[in-house]
């Protein structure tokens, strides 16, 4: 395994951790931003509570459910629907990089992401936002992950600027990587602008302070 990855049998295998699942839904699309620039792909991802961009999920009770069960427990809270999540969705785990190396409880992170039709990723941001128990709550509602570049760079860059909780930026960036959502040469000027976006930020605010 890479390192700080573990498979999901030495994550199970791990005494005294605690366990978090979190998922990547996304679909094909054939839509186009103004009807002329192809999206392709539809990532869902989610606004927090606390400002900070992250993927639907949470913590799982391994003595009462399975890494599957609980995430599909935290999904019908999350995003009000019944989604259906196997092993086979299951793509990483690593222990979270705020875990202490010397705590006996330290927290392990599974990735998982599934394929759905489009009409369902429509469905689950609908029901999110009228029938999801956390919705306005821990969750502040699904965002679409825009994979295209305009002209003025804005878009996955401006996208990749912002803040995400613990690795979820990560996790994204592997996945379109892993399932092909994103060329490689785009994705890396997509992030190269990123940063220049986060250099530019630091500045306006060292600005607004003074």
């Amino acid at each position: 395994m890479a390192s700080g990855q573990l498979s999901r049998e030495e994550a199970l295998a791990c005494e005294g951790c605690r366990h978090a699942c979190h998922v990547m839904l996304f679909c094909n699309t054939n839509s186009k931003l103004f009807g002329k620039i192809p999206i392709r792909h539809i990532p869902l991802m989610q606004m927090r509570f606390d400002g900070l961009l992250g993927f639907s999920g949470g913590f799982v009770n391994l003595s009462k459910e399975s890494l599957e069960e609980g995430l599909r427990r935290e999904l019908s809270e999350e995003l009000g629907v019944d989604i259906t999540i196997s092993e086979e969705h299951h793509v990483d785990a690593c222990f979270s990089p705020t875990s202490s190396l010397s705590s006996s409880s330290r927290l392990i992170l599974h990735f998982y992401v599934k394929k759905m039709e489009e009409e369902e990723i429509r469905k689950v941001e609908q029901m999110a936002s009228s029938t999801a128990a956390d919705h306005g709550q821990e969750v502040l509602g699904m965002v679409r992950v825009p994979l295209y570049t305009l002209k003025d760079g804005s878009g996955l860059a401006t996208f990749l600027s912002h803040s995400f909780v613990g690795n979820a930026r990560s996790q994204l960036i592997n996945s379109l990587q892993r399932f092909n959502l994103v060329p490689p040469q785009e994705l890396h000027k997509a992030l190269s602008r990123a940063m220049e976006i986060n250099s530019q930020t630091a500045m306006n605010l060292q600005v607004v302070m003074t």
